[in-house]
């Protein structure tokens, strides 16, 4: 059976305009790769609600999970609640569970409770909050759609909270060899042994070395065995 999939949808102009550098993409592959489920798409759109939006409706529509990062703090430009619940047909409003949530995290504070920071209890209507243990402040799950904060620890929090609670497959798993050879020397070679092995995904990226050219040759799969046969052939060739 083929393992679930999954696609990842960040945020933000900041993302676009290179003032923040993306670290969520990343860090979800890594933990849905451990978990059996392919990450198989990630978008970047800019702080639009129409953009994102019409990629929620897109992805929701082509897999089983899609992960957001980003555009649910207190701020104007802190959209992505919204965009969602149109993109998924849904009222949207203060409730009274993430209210209280965040009432009693700036109450340990001391903090006042204004009205931008209540902006982070409006949530679509027939979601899930996701925990947030690092501000309080909850992301929310929506049919498949995940939706999390776009600050790199929250996320990975988020991520903590919601990945046990899905179903996945088969742990993907990846073997490499470096090799001190150009790609353009090894790619009839390798392109012949990945085409014995269909079931396997066959990859190499080139890179410089005190100006010498390498390679480093990847087989990932699923199948501990299979995997492991074809990096002892891979090796027998350039090893």
């Amino acid at each position: 059976m083929a393992n679930p999939t999954a696609a990842i949808l960040v945020i933000g102009d900041e993302i676009l305009t290179g003032r923040t550098r993306d670290s969520n993409l990343h860090y979800l592959a890594g933990k849905l790769a451990g978990a059996g489920i392919d990450l198989v798409e990630a978008r970047i759109v800019a702080d639009d609600p129409v953009a994102i939006a019409a990629a929620v409706r897109a992805l929701s529509a082509a897999c089983d999970h899609v992960f957001t990062s980003g555009g649910i703090g207190p701020t104007h430009d802190d959209i992505t609640a919204d965009a969602v619940a149109e993109a998924m047909g849904v009222g949207i409003g203060p409730r009274a569970d993430a209210l209280a949530i965040l009432q009693a995290h700036y109450d340990r504070q001391g903090v006042e409770f204004n009205e931008s920071r209540r902006r982070m209890a409006r949530i679509p209507d027939g979601a899930t909050l996701i925990e947030n243990p690092v501000s309080a402040a909850p992301g929310f799950t929506i049919g498949n759609v995940h939706v999390m904060a776009g600050v790199p620890q929250i996320f990975e929090a988020m991520v903590a909270s919601v990945l046990p609670g899905l179903a996945g497959g088969a742990p993907l798993l990846t073997q490499t060899l470096r090799v001190m050879r150009p790609e353009a020397d090894i790619a009839a070679p390798f392109g012949a042994l990945a085409a014995e092995y269909p079931d396997l995904s066959m990859g190499s990226y080139p890179f410089v070395q005190g100006g010498a050219y390498g390679t480093n040759l990847v087989i990932r799969g699923t199948d501990p065995g299979r995997v492991s046969e074809a990096m002892l052939r891979l090796t027998g060739l350039f090893g």
